[in-house]
């Protein structure tokens, strides 16, 4: 007999698999709750504000650094150089993980935060060519697809925007959210920008695409994404510019026994993202400096 389950467990194994689709299929009841579920609660999403009030706090005082703009550019040497070369072949990419006033790191009880920069070097792009992109907010589904699915600048009044996006972000399953975003851009000089996007309300679409696909109460869903930010910095130099992006996002914890599902999404996902909207945001950059080149 070849590798693989013996045949007396099959039926078991099949029981096994039958019984964990029938839970996130959501058959719930007193007995057997639905374990797709969970709940926003209070101290989670306190605990997330203090990540960001912590986080906002180190980058407000990295940007007003003399000669220094960019998070990578104040890394040590020889980090900070192999940072920014990588940044020219690929995308540089890092886990980072902000910590009380104390050292203490700041945890997030029944959830997890994830916090994630990645950089990329454009050769040949202006300052101009990349918040043009970055501000063209009816586009973004052309860009950022798949998972931009739908994109809409809903307000425009000078440095802020006010977006719609409906996202799509599968890994093993798949989940569509209706967010809603708050994006303020902060220019400096003529080679120099940073922006703050904050997302103002997300909703977990069931049944997306289909007669009856409605919205789940908001912070009482699947847990897939309750909260996002993320902090952009723009500079010019080299014959190029640099984009960097911090994204940090609350999602929740892993349930015992199904870890096998959940925690490819919710680990998995907020790095991946990130890497696909830097690439997708370099691939049309260059598209645009080739054609404004000819």
């Amino acid at each position: 007999m070849s590798g693989g389950a013996p045949q007396q467990l099959m039926p078991r194994l099949r029981s096994a698999t039958t019984l964990a689709f029938v839970l996130l299929l959501g058959a719930s009841s007193p007995q057997t709750p639905n374990v797709m579920s969970a709940d926003l609660e209070p101290q989670t999403l306190e605990a997330f504000n203090r990540y960001i009030q912590a986080t906002e706090a180190r980058i407000d005082k990295e940007v007003t650094r003399p000669g220094v703009f960019l998070y990578l550019e104040g890394l040590p040497e020889p980090k900070c150089s192999e940072a920014l070369a990588s940044t020219r072949s690929d995308i540089y990419m890092d886990r980072l993980e902000t910590h009380d006033a104390s050292g203490s790191a700041i945890e997030a009880p029944d959830g997890l935060i994830h916090h994630w920069i990645g950089a990329v070097f454009i050769p040949g792009a202006t300052l101009g060519q990349v918040l043009d992109l970055a501000q063209d907010y009816n586009h973004h589904q052309d860009v950022y697809k798949p998972e931009v699915v739908r994109s809409q600048l809903i307000h425009h009044e000078g440095n802020n925007y006010q977006i719609y996006y409906r996202l799509r972000k599968k890994k093993v399953i798949t989940v569509t959210l209706n967010t809603n975003h708050d994006v303020q851009y902060f220019p400096m000089d003529a080679t120099h920008c940073r922006s703050r996007s904050v997302a103002t309300r997300i909703a977990e679409v069931a049944d997306a695409g289909q007669p009856g696909e409605h919205e789940k109460p908001i912070g009482h869903d699947g847990g897939f994404l309750w909260r996002m930010n993320s902090y952009w910095r723009f500079e010019e130099k080299d014959a190029g510019v640099y984009v960097e992006v911090e994204s940090i996002s609350l999602t929740r914890d892993i349930p015992t026994g199904l870890g096998w599902l959940i925690r490819p999404f919710v680990t998995s996902i907020p790095r991946e993202s990130l890497l696909m909207t830097l690439g997708s945001t370099r691939t049309a950059i260059e598209a645009r400096v080739h054609a404004t080149s000819k």
